[in-house]
């Protein structure tokens, strides 16, 4: 934290705790008008005690259930979280900063960390080899002499930062390597405790709320701020009162209950809002389920999903390891501060849903949407429905046996993602569902690329304790790594067989254990998506085919001839527990933590160099010094209306910033492709977009370059391309066009509908507009960390009326766009709207600069422009 009261304040809240046979300092929230604070207000409270933020704390006090808040506060994080796709960005993005520092004749050693930051290396492994039991290896081979210059990086920042550490990688996934072992719940500063509050560049980082813990996922734009000191500043949330009564029946899990809260939660609307679970049900919920429920937050787009500390907190902190001391400090702490949850606290919040955990039933959700859940029982209709009366069919040969597979033929079965290999109830279920599987002859279809990628290698060792291991193996789900993998959309390449079919129109599916299936997400080959516990993508693998009912008709045929149905097969919970019960210990989470910081020998064989500034290598296709600070003036350049505008592309409603700048394989069709070709690169070694994260060059070809992208203006045609005015209407790669246009010095803009940027915190779905020439996106609304990153590179982000929309003014795309009223941010006064001239349209939108400190970023520029200005001014 950037300040540290180390006296009374004005508030007169510090005193001392004692816990575990010592003392620390406090700031007691109890002493001041709290109670009426939801738990995770109470946390931003502390956080701005220790600021001494006098005025936001009398501001945060007068939060009222009944009121729109309107007020804005600043929070300093105690760390930030990372990974590598959006630390090496990062990390560039800071070594660029050192060039720019030194370029003005200072030390560049001023750009330094001022909090702690992680980083887990765990988004570069690819499922390239499967169902084979070297796959691990193979792939840990693979992402190594892929990523090799990248991980050379990752060590020099670590060298060269200071209170910036990386965990390598093959540890597993960053969100488990949090709740397993970096999150503290409570601080032990020394002489200070307090909560434990994490940013990270990830939306996903939500997930360390099922645990106590506040944090929430902000773009890498930002992270870089508040790493550098800046707090991040958010306007006072409503805080929505999510409350469980009852228990799961027999039959759901984790995974169906989340898929059902997504939903409700997506219908109600909670984007920029506070989600807290409460209710008798909260209590019944391991921490692995309340985890669970709290990573897909982005999902249904809150900005937190808390669940408070209890004692089942406290049996999860014993049974990963943590000290008995740290585990009595997070106890009194949280009980002597008003954090400690009662399931009928009288706590009031802005709104208040209700579910009855009794009621949640087996579910999918998909094709396209984690909030589009379906019940198992009705999921082939809904298949049906989507793929229309025509079915599209191939014969392929796969170990000389013919097959015919045809539309909805399962082409990926992965138990995969955080979300949900770190739950040992549906893990253990997925292995039983394997064993009893397996005891009646059934395997996986030939088709089927089926994985297993757990986000920590404790799941192994259960595993193996349990003697699942070889049963899972049977069924082709041979261990692929300790990664994200295919949730993250590295999947790797399908059976051959299969590719070929895909490409003659068969529609093949996935089934994951993820939390995210948006369109070109998972594999550019399989345009339909589904989300399921790790025990149904085991039973899709044996069934081969989505075009089935699971409910009602077999999954195949057993050794004795007789059909075998999934209620055969699916172990019951008292069978489940009984296998967690006698298999995973806390020595497990000791063990697999005792040298989480040295990596393999792979890891340690990198050179780590310590110099200042990085040595930056002109030809190197995947870290290049950035260019987002080239020109870069000591005064902000004054604010300008923006005229002539045209539109870069015209998109509809959920547009993910997987669409904006894709994560999956580089095709040899594509921009970047023809791009990395021409470096010498062979296109087996082209890697992912997330790869290339430290190379614009990459990375700016391939903004807007989604496969499946829905650009309006050239319709019906989809991909990455749209029709270019300064080529009198050519249609065009949008990297292409854009270039077109800033030879003519034109500015952009987008055009979008609702929920413009849902998905991942992905920082180049703004960085990559910002080059391409974009000054700003004209949307029906916006997801949170999107448009934050946005105002991060200065782009401004324009919200249509109530009411109003592109379709609704009448705006095709083809119009000269003006924006005018935008002279008053350069004095840093926010406009509630501006006009919009487009053809003979004139209309008003609303300017969604949400807090003083994001007029701030916008008018200097962006926030790297701004932070590195307040560091010289410092000076």
């Amino acid at each position: 934290m950037a300040s540290v009261s180390n006296g009374k304040d004005a508030f007169d809240t510090r005193r001392e705790l004692m816990a575990a046979g010592r003392s620390w300092s406090i700031h007691d929230l109890t002493r001041l008008d709290s109670e009426h604070l939801p738990y995770s207000l109470k946390i931003l409270l502390e956080s701005l005690l220790r600021a001494q933020a006098h005025e936001q704390v009398q501001a945060l006090l007068g939060w009222s259930a009944d009121a729109t808040p309107d007020a804005a506060v600043d929070l300093y994080p105690g760390r930030l979280f990372l990974h590598d796709t959006n630390g090496v960005p990062t990390l560039v993005d800071l070594a660029g900063m050192r060039d720019a520092v030194a370029d003005l004749g200072l030390d560049p050693a001023l750009v330094n960390p001022m909090i702690p930051a992680q980083l887990v290396a765990d988004h570069s492994v690819i499922a390239e080899a499967f169902a084979r039991p070297d796959a691990r290896q193979l792939n840990v081979q693979i992402e190594y002499r892929r990523n090799r210059e990248r991980y050379r990086f990752l060590k020099w920042g670590q060298a060269a930062l200071p209170d910036f550490v990386v965990v390598p990688p093959g540890t597993g996934i960053m969100h488990q390597v949090n709740i397993e072992y970096l999150a503290q719940v409570v601080v032990d500063a020394g002489e200070w405790a307090y909560p434990d509050v994490c940013l990270g560049t990830d939306s996903h980082t939500t997930m360390v709320n099922g645990l106590g813990v506040l944090g929430w996922g902000i773009g890498g734009i930002e992270g870089e701020a508040v790493l550098l000191g800046q707090p991040l500043s958010l306007p006072l949330p409503p805080v929505v009162g999510f409350r469980l009564e009852g228990e799961l029946p027999p039959g759901s899990t984790s995974t169906d209950l989340v898929l059902t809260v997504t939903q409700m939660l997506r219908r109600h609307g909670v984007v920029g809002k506070f989600v807290e679970f409460v209710g008798p049900g909260v209590s019944g919920l391991t921490v692995a389920d309340r985890a669970t429920i709290a990573n897909m937050g982005p999902e249904y787009g809150s900005t937190a999903a808390m669940f408070a500390i209890d004692d089942e907190t406290l049996r999860y902190l014993r049974m990963t390891g943590r000290s008995a001391g740290h585990v009595d400090l997070v106890e009194r702490y949280a009980k002597e501060q008003g954090l400690w949850f009662e399931p009928d606290s009288p706590v009031r919040y802005s709104e208040n849903i209700t579910l009855d955990l009794s009621t949640v039933e087996a579910s999918l959700a998909g094709p396209r949407r984690p909030q589009d859940r379906v019940a198992l029982s009705s999921s082939q209709n809904a298949f049906a429905t989507e793929v229309g009366g025509q079915r599209h069919r191939s014969t392929i040969v796969l170990n000389q046996e013919e097959h015919e597979i045809e539309d909805g033929a399962v082409a990926i079965a992965a138990i995969t993602s955080c979300t949900n290999t770190s739950n040992p109830s549906v893990m253990v279920a997925a292995g039983l569902l394997a064993r009893n599987a397996v005891q009646r002859g059934l395997s996986s279809k030939p088709w089927v690329k089926t994985t297993l990628s757990p986000g920590s290698r404790v799941v192994m060792d259960y595993y193996a304790a349990a003697g699942l291991t070889g049963d899972l193996e049977k069924l082709g789900f041979h261990l692929t790594g300790f990664g994200c993998m295919t949730c993250i959309g590295a999947s790797g390449p399908l059976i051959p067989e299969v590719t070929a079919a895909a490409h003659e129109g068969v529609r093949v599916v996935s089934v994951l254990s993820g939390n995210r299936n948006f369109e070109g997400r998972i594999n550019p080959d399989v345009p339909l998506n589904y989300l399921a516990s790790p025990p149904l993508v085991v039973a899709y693998a044996l069934a081969g085919t989505m075009d089935r009912d699971l409910t009602t008709e077999p999954l195949g045929t057993g050794s004795d001839g007789e059909p075998v149905y999934l209620r055969d097969i699916w172990p019951t919970e008292a069978e489940v527990q009984q296998v967690i019960g006698a298999s995973l210990d806390a020595d497990m989470f000791t063990d697999a933590y005792a040298s989480v910081f040295d990596g393999g020998a792979e890891w340690q064989a990198l050179p780590a160099e310590a110099s200042t500034t990085f040595d930056w290598d002109p030809d190197s296709s995947y870290v290049r010094r950035p260019p987002h600070l080239d020109g870069f003036t000591e005064q902000p350049r004054p604010v300008g209306d923006i005229h002539g505008a045209r539109v870069l592309v015209k998109l509809g409603d959920s547009v993910t910033t997987d669409h904006i700048s894709p994560a999956g394989a580089i095709p040899t069709s594509t921009v970047a492709g023809r791009y990395l070709a021409g470096l010498g690169n062979k296109p087996s070694e082209f890697n992912t977009y997330a790869s290339r994260r430290g190379n614009h060059e990459v990375m700016v070809r391939g903004t807007f370059a989604n496969v499946r992208l829905r650009n309006e203006l050239v319709a019906p045609t989809v991909g990455g391309v749209t029709k270019c005015f300064a080529r009198d209407g050519e249609v065009l790669p949008v990297y292409e066009a854009a270039l077109a246009y800033q030879a003519q010095g034109t500015p952009l803009v987008v055009l979008a509908g609702k929920e413009y940027g849902s998905g991942s915190s992905r920082d180049w779905a703004a960085k990559g507009p910002a080059l391409l020439g974009v000054r700003a996106v004209l949307a029906q609304s916006f997801e949170r960390i999107h448009r934050s990153n946005l105002i991060g590179m200065g782009i401004l982000p324009l919200e249509f009326r109530p009411g109003q929309n592109a379709q609704t003014l009448g705006l095709s795309g083809e119009e000269e766009f003006d924006v005018l009223g935008l002279e008053p941010l350069g004095r840093g006064v926010r406009p509630e709207h501006v006009t919009v001239r487009a053809g003979s349209h004139t209309f008003e939108m609303i300017v969604r600069l949400d807090t003083p400190r994001e007029v701030d970023y916008y008018r200097q520029g962006g926030i790297m422009p701004y932070v590195l200005r307040s560091m010289l001014a410092r000076q």
